[in-house]
């Protein structure tokens, strides 16, 4: 654990556990040889002596669970030694997980970072030992030190967001053809964390969706509430979510109108969303509750019909595409991009590979997420992974 001074400590006590820390940093460095970091050729390394650090931002989210396992099996498959961390949402534990990854020699780091800017100084020092970053899922933004990204195209998993509300309510038809609703429908808006970029590409892709039937009267946001700002969720916490749906129905629905459909970018803000719903009253014929990730909790309510849909990201292709990464690197070699232009961090341009979505509403199940294992039957009955 890394020192942290106390109120009333003495100078000397402080001195003397700061040269204590940078004596066992530099003693672990150096022990660690084997990295990027001392000059290696990976290229002609065999996987066994080659270790990769995969930084995960939380075990609180089914999601993230799965990604790391799956980036984990893929790779000690191939013979990798690999770092798992979780961070428990907590960033300055990411920070110190990855300062750790370094020191100890890691090869390649894949990092989905809690927050998108807090991690510069730990590229730094991994770019000053030539260590590659991948950056997973969320873009890490404002370093140069990034050196690819693996995600969605995030900018259309809010327009199959924003598209499966407007189909929940009947004003498009799956085909994107016109549907029989003609409003005005009363909707609220819910947006991720605002230290992850993914949540403002998310916001964009759907708000251009939605904005035309805004504009005319079709789809009406009661609370007014329509910016980012104002719809975000800090740290994707559903309780969070939950109290704002609460405060949202208490502030802009005790005139006796009522809630039509909410634009929910994660699933576990949509189970927020739905238990202050059912708190207030909405029983039978729920209002259009859309979804992201296709956790097993939230697939059981889908296939229950208590929420609408979800946007499922096979995480086992995502894994599968920073394991391509890592091994091009590895190789001293570039990794195959698909987009060089859409994500600018701030510093420079991330070259990205970008997978598709899928968006699954009941009668997707079976054939999206059951017959291509990554639920089961018993799992989507029961809403546990087993």
């Amino acid at each position: 654990m890394a020192y942290e001074p106390r109120r009333g400590d003495s100078l000397n006590k402080r001195l003397l556990a700061a040269l204590g820390a940078a004596a066992v940093a530099l003693s672990l460095a150096a022990c660690s040889g084997e990295g990027a970091g001392s000059g290696t050729d990976t290229a002609n390394q065999a996987p066994t002596d080659l270790t990769i650090g995969v930084s995960m931002p939380t075990q609180t989210s089914e999601r993230w669970i799965a990604d790391g396992n799956s980036v984990k099996e893929k790779l000690t498959a191939k013979g990798y030694k690999v770092d798992l961390q979780y961070a428990g949402d907590d960033i300055p534990t990411q920070s110190q997980q990855v300062d750790q990854m370094i020191t100890q020699g890691a090869d390649v780091l894949i990092i989905a970072a809690i927050d998108g800017t807090a991690l510069s100084s730990q590229l730094q020092a991994a770019a000053d030992k030539k260590i590659p970053v991948i950056s997973y899922d969320r873009l890490i933004r404002d370093s140069k030190n990034v050196d690819f990204y693996v995600s969605f195209d995030n900018y259309k998993v809010g327009v199959a967001q924003a598209t499966a509300l407007l189909v929940g309510l009947g004003v498009l038809n799956k085909d994107g053809s016109e549907g029989t609703a003609k409003g005005p429908l009363n909707v609220e808006l819910f947006a991720g964390s605002l230290d992850d970029n993914n949540a403002h590409f998310f916001f964009d892709g759907a708000m251009d969706t939605l904005k035309p039937f805004i504009d005319k009267g079709t789809l009406v946001v009661k609370s007014k509430q329509t910016s980012i700002e104002q719809a975000a969720t800090l740290r994707w916490q559903q309780e969070t979510a939950q109290k704002r749906m609460e405060d949202l129905l208490t502030s802009s629905y005790n005139d006796g109108a009522k809630v039509a459909g909410v634009l929910s970018p994660y699933d576990g803000l949509s189970r927020g969303i739905i238990t202050a719903l059912q708190n207030a009253g909405y029983k039978g014929k729920m209002p259009v509750v859309t979804g992201q990730d296709a956790e097993i909790a939230s697939v059981k309510l889908i296939n229950d019909g208590v929420q609408s849909s979800t946007v499922f990201k096979d995480t086992r292709l995502l894994a599968e595409q920073a394991v391509t990464a890592a091994e091009a690197f590895l190789k001293k070699a570039t990794p195959e991009a698909n987009d060089t232009k859409t994500y600018d961090n701030g510093v420079k341009v991330v070259p990205s590979y970008l997978l598709p979505v899928e968006t699954v509403y009941k009668d997707d199940i079976q054939k999206s997420l059951i017959d291509s294992g990554y639920w089961t039957a018993d799992e989507v009955k029961a809403g546990q992974a087993k």
